[in-house]
């Protein structure tokens, strides 16, 4: 029994510091990009020797992977809370791209483009869970105006869900749209203004053309 209530201990301490060195790396990587992070810079502002960050974490690609997996599952919360705040079908779509732009800025050091760019393998696993996972909320955003009669009853469901991620994705991607060149708030803004005008129904084009879209929740 004793022997189980240690372990259980040592298992407990094994998981919180693994979280803080996490919360920690999420700090740095926001602050100064994935690339410029070193495992010897994380490991002194924890206030510890790298071989201990090293039982926790057997590399850098480790805790990078680790770090963007936290940081989506916070949106994924985040999105979820949006959708149950939103006045109507219209307000969710224009809520979601200021919870993209709190994750996301213009600069080469942001670590998003910073996972593209040095770690695509990463990059693409997140890819992954975010349609997965974004692909359900959509959906029911989709069938919410459309039974609030803000979006049109004809549209196909699934391909409009398949076409927006997929549009959001692309606006993301460095190799399409460098953010040396292009403003990632002005896409996003000028993408949802394309996406709703091309869904709503009479009574939804009131709401977009009574209230801009860089109006809608202010």
């Amino acid at each position: 029994m004793e022997t189980y209530l240690v372990f259980k201990v040592s298992i407990h301490i094994f998981i919180n510091m693994k979280s803080l060195i996490i919360k920690k790396a999420n700090s740095l990587f926001l602050k100064y990009g994935f690339k410029s992070v070193t495992m010897d810079e994380l490991a002194f502002s924890l206030g510890m020797s790298k071989k201990t960050l090293y039982i926790h974490f057997n590399c850098k690609n480790d805790i990078v992977e680790a770090s963007a997996l936290d940081v989506f599952e916070k949106a994924n919360k985040e999105l979820i809370l949006v959708r149950k705040k939103s006045e109507n079908a219209i307000h969710e779509f224009h809520s979601v791209k200021y919870l993209i732009m709190k994750y996301l800025n213009d600069s080469k050091l942001s670590p998003h483009y910073q996972l593209q760019k040095y770690y695509p393998e990463i990059h693409e696993k997140i890819k992954s869970l975010e349609y997965k996972k974004f692909s359900k909320q959509v959906k029911k955003n989709i069938l919410n105006g459309i039974n609030t009669g803000l979006f049109r009853k004809n549209i196909n469901i699934e391909f409009l869900t398949r076409l927006y991620l997929t549009g959001m994705s692309n606006l993301r991607d460095i190799k399409i749209f460098d953010p040396e060149k292009f403003n990632i708030s002005e896409l996003i803004e000028n993408y949802l203004e394309y996406h709703l005008r091309a869904i709503v129904s009479d009574k939804g084009l009131k709401i977009l053309n009574k209230t801009p879209i860089n109006k809608l929740d202010k």
